[in-house]
């Protein structure tokens, strides 16, 4: 296996890298090969999704923002992401890495003021949002005391690990959704059987 020179400090290590390289989609694109490594992309999705930068600011030793993106999307248009993170669970309860005792909370996120201009539809969008998912007809924007905001409603194990995410209106309230985050619980076990969905 090849490896690459960790730039920055929060890069995927090699024995990271060796636990998440078996869970990604095999590559299927026609045409010429990629100039970048998917590792080198994926680290390019992290820094961005950490740092909260414009896709455009992504450094150049991610490769071209363009295909940093261009993989962010195709893998969310195809539910990849869900896949990726579902396996990374079972890995992480065979291991015995998942503590049961999960605990529910919410947190509010203040959208950008350009959310405000937000098409109703999203189906009339340039770009369909696309995913497994369908897009609320709100976009989980919902008005609250600090202006257009979304809330987060999150089940996670006692290690902080997430299980199950809920994004609804900043308006909603917690108690509502609980049903809906505890139902959201599935992490699957190696071998036949269903996920276990319970503490």
């Amino acid at each position: 296996m090849a490896t690459l020179a960790v730039t920055r400090r929060f890069d995927l290590t090699d024995a990271q890298w060796a636990r998440l390289e078996p869970l990604l989609p095999a590559a299927r694109r026609p045409g010429r090969p990629s100039k970048w490594t998917k590792r080198q992309l994926i680290d390019g999705i992290r820094w961005r999704a950490r740092v909260g930068a414009p896709w455009r600011d992504v450094p150049p030793c991610y490769g071209s923002w363009q295909a940093v993106y261009g993989l962010f999307r195709r893998w969310q248009r195809a539910g990849a992401w869900q896949k990726i993170t579902t396996g990374l669970q079972a890995l992480a309860d065979d291991a015995g890495l998942i503590g049961w005792q999960v605990g529910v909370d919410s947190t509010i996120v203040r959208a950008h003021q350009h959310a405000a201009g937000a098409a109703r539809r999203p189906q009339a969008q340039a770009e369909s949002p696309g995913g497994v998912r369908t897009e609320p007809a709100d976009h989980a924007l919902g008005r609250s005391r600090g202006g257009w905001t979304t809330k987060l409603h999150l089940a996670c194990e006692q290690g902080r690990r997430m299980l199950s995410l809920v994004v609804t209106g900043g308006q909603r309230g917690d108690a509502p959704q609980f049903e809906a985050v505890m139902a959201g619980i599935g992490v699957p076990r190696p071998g036949p059987g269903r996920p276990r969905t319970r503490p």
